[in-house]
């Protein structure tokens, strides 16, 4: 097993396992196509990851890239980014931007 890991990625982690969810099980090539052909923000982060795990396959194990299979992947809750918006009457009013932490393990 080899992962690669993305940490403090802006987005909702709720986006992003919309999307997880449909690789989950997949091999490497038919992984990259569903990714590059589904119409989410989030496939872009995650394509990187999957090119990122297949890389340090490839690098630690030695294993071709036809061979792989995306065994688990998960995303979890990171961090909220928490800031602060002016509004009128000198008010303001609060922003979080929410991100997530995704793990591809081929």
């Amino acid at each position: 097993e080899v992962y690669a890991l993305g940490q403090h990625i802006s987005m909702s982690a709720d986006k992003a396992r919309r999307v997880i969810d449909q690789i989950r099980g997949c091999s490497y090539a038919e992984t990259l196509m569903i990714l590059e052909l589904m119409p989410y923000r989030a496939c872009y982060p995650i394509l990187k990851l999957v090119y990122s795990a297949a890389a340090n396959a490839r690098f630690s194990l030695g294993s071709d890239k036809v061979d792989l299979v995306i065994i688990k992947a998960e995303v979890n809750e990171g961090t909220t980014v928490k800031k602060l918006k002016p509004r009128a009457r000198g008010r303001s009013y609060p922003i979080k931007r929410p991100t997530c932490h995704i793990t591809i393990v081929v």
